[in-house]
């Protein structure tokens, strides 16, 4: 499903080193397999085919396509994993991306006054993705998008949401419970950045065109190959062995690259699944992003020749991509050596020149190939980075299920706005003053 070219790692890490590392790397797997490691109440995920039997999903298939005899948009109400990874698979395999649209992922006044007057001239259907249902951004947004939805739809707003929340429990189960609202679960034992394979994103992928019975296949077949403890085997282990290495040899950035625009929210995925997963107590890989060739024109100059505190990994797409030739015309643009080739061709040799350039300037980086993007093998390349990111947490001694400092923001934002109960701030530095030029 997924294969992994390491030729730039060895001048970085020998094979030896790598294989050495197996002992570590499995004890750290079997902390996850077996759920003895810290925070096991949410490795509910861990089996793709037991989160998504085949009738849940025929299930929210069906309820798609009853959606769609409502309306062609769907706005998607989430923030964080209620969100992103939705977004990285509808942007990534949707023929028709725009038919989902998205709220609560901010509270900015302008994007959500922008969205409503976009449906004031459209037919659309709701789904709120929040465990509690009291989440600030969603909640907001809900609040919003519902009395828009009220005022266009008086007879049936009710019939046109459907919430994922939790099965028994919190604001949103009761608000679909007095309402009517259409519901799915959100067990208990998945949390929201490891939720993407669940109803959280299934329904809202479905509803765009994807097909999900092959999405969560591509999971459960990646499930299956990363259940061995051998590295030799398991490309799951020899990424996490990797990449913790080169953190112990000093480097405190991944960039996760990839040479397709459609990639852009996979790699923002990426970057909240390590980030809120590895980021605690001091330690951690930096989850950065690039995508190429666009960025070798802004970060290029700094991946080639910067600090010498990255490594890279590449996301390469080895097929299936539409055919779309470079014709013939003036000479003056010096493309004459290019006329008949493929622009695949001309970004497959990108990639290569860009693996080679950044290797030799110091640059650590593996590639990670992907047959084809599609719903089968995307669903696979989810996977394997949700089952890494558990080990690798595991290997630097962390819970990796859990989020602490995102709730001091909540704290503080809680205290300037007044909310009953909520404890005051403990910052004591002085509010921020304005420096005033001119």
């Amino acid at each position: 499903m997924i294969s992994i070219n390491p030729t730039n790692i060895f001048p970085f890490l020998s094979g030896r080193l790598i294989e050495q590392q197996a002992t570590r790397v499995d004890a750290a797997h079997q902390l996850l397999t077996t759920g003895t490691g810290p925070g096991n109440d949410f490795i509910g995920w861990l089996n793709p085919a037991a989160v998504a039997p085949e009738s849940l999903i025929d299930e929210i298939v069906a309820t798609a396509e009853h959606l769609h005899s409502l309306a062609d948009k769907m706005v998607v109400v989430g923030i964080g994993g209620s969100y992103l990874g939705t977004r990285a698979v509808v942007d990534a395999l949707s023929t028709n991306p725009n038919t989902i649209t998205y709220a609560g992922q901010n509270v900015s006044a302008a994007y959500h006054a922008n969205l409503l007057g976009e449906l004031d001239n459209q037919d659309y259907v709701v789904n709120v993705v929040s465990k509690s249902g009291t989440t600030t951004e969603p909640a907001v947004a809900f609040r919003v998008i519902l009395n828009h939805l009220n005022a266009k739809y008086p007879a049936g707003a009710s019939d046109r949401v459907v919430a994922t929340t939790d099965k028994n429990k919190g604001a949103l189960r009761q608000l679909a419970t007095q309402n009517g609202y259409k519901t799915f679960p959100i067990e208990d034992a998945i949390g929201g950045r490891y939720s993407v394979l669940s109803p959280v994103g299934l329904l809202p992928i479905a509803f765009a065109g994807v097909d999900i019975h092959a999405l969560v296949r591509g999971a459960a077949d990646m499930y299956a190959l990363s259940e061995t403890g051998d590295i030799s085997s398991n490309p799951v282990l020899w990424y996490v062995a990797t990449r913790n290495l080169l953190m112990l040899k000093g480097i405190n950035i991944e960039v996760l690259a990839s040479f397709e625009p459609r990639l852009h929210y996979l790699l923002e995925w990426w970057k909240q699944l390590f980030g809120e997963s590895e980021g605690k107590n001091g330690i951690g890989l930096f989850p950065a992003s690039v995508e190429y060739t666009t960025d070798l024109h802004s970060m290029g100059q700094y991946m080639q020749d910067g600090r010498r505190i990255v490594m890279e990994t590449f996301l390469r797409v080895e097929s299936g991509e539409p055919t779309l030739l470079v014709p013939d015309g003036n000479p003056i643009d010096e493309l004459a050596y290019l006329v008949g080739r493929g622009l695949t061709d001309v970004n497959e040799a990108a990639w290569k020149a860009t693996a080679a350039a950044h290797a030799n300037g110091g640059v650590p980086n593996l590639t990670l190939n992907i047959p084809k993007l599609d719903a089968y093998h995307l669903g696979g390349l989810i996977y394997f980075f949700e089952r890494a990111c558990g080990i690798s947490g595991y290997l630097m001694g962390v819970n990796p299920f859990d989020q602490p400092g995102v709730e001091d923001y909540k704290r503080g934002m809680f205290s300037l706005l007044g909310k009953p109960g909520a404890s005051q701030s403990d910052d004591s530095r002085p509010e921020a003053t304005h420096i005033q030029f001119g």
